[in-house]
């Protein structure tokens, strides 16, 4: 028979919110030994519960995105092909709340992953706009932009690892779902390209 034990440890003193508010232990008795697994202590140095105070305002334009989601996902291939998959991305706080970070997965797990990556999202009040850094190692696929609120939309304009312009936008905004459009274009003069899209649904705050 197994018994099962959970203890709650401070995280290192702080509070760094849910789900990284307690570096939680789990312990596992058994007749014939114990297991322990423990949640590390950089998970919990990265994580955060917000922004600071003096910031909040300005982390806004993204703070709505904390939560989890599960989405459509639509690719637009060049030779008019399209390809369906679901998928999940999940937001958090980040690096004393001043950045925020997400996970974006396709399709859901536990499918094999066709993407797997991860964004930072970093307000610079410098330039009044955030910087936006992407990548995707399963695809070898990284991009750098600067996103701003247009409207009531959010649009992040860069570059991508191919040198092509990009042109990423939140779109249709509620506190439950939004609209996700990918752009690319060779070149300013050249008009832009939709390759993917995804419409994404809150499954969790």
């Amino acid at each position: 028979m197994v018994k099962f034990h959970k203890a709650a440890l401070a995280a290192g003193g702080r509070d760094n919110g849910p789900p990284l508010r307690w570096a939680v232990e789990l312990v596992y008795l058994e007749t014939k030994g114990s297991m322990t697994m423990t949640i590390s202590p950089f998970l919990t140095a990265l994580g955060s519960e917000g922004p600071p105070a003096n910031r909040a305002k300005d982390m806004d334009l993204y703070g709505w995105l904390i939560g989890s989601w599960e989405m459509d996902t639509v690719h637009f291939l060049d030779d008019g092909t399209i390809q369906k998959w679901n998928g999940e991305c999940h937001f958090g706080w980040v690096l004393e709340g001043r950045a925020i970070q997400d996970v974006w997965i396709r399709p859901k797990r536990p499918a094999p992953s066709t993407m797997y990556g991860t964004t930072l999202r970093i307000f610079d009040p410098g330039i009044d706009g955030w910087h936006i850094i992407w990548n995707d190692p399963l695809n070898r696929d990284h991009s750098r932009q600067i996103g701003r609120a247009e409207g009531k939309d959010i649009v992040q304009l860069g570059t991508d690892s191919r040198g092509l312009r990009t042109r990423w936008r939140f779109t249709e905004i509620t506190a439950n779902s939004f609209h996700w459009i990918g752009e690319e274009r060779p070149s300013e003069s050249d008009p832009w390209q939709i390759t993917y899209e995804h419409l994404a649904r809150r499954t969790k705050p």
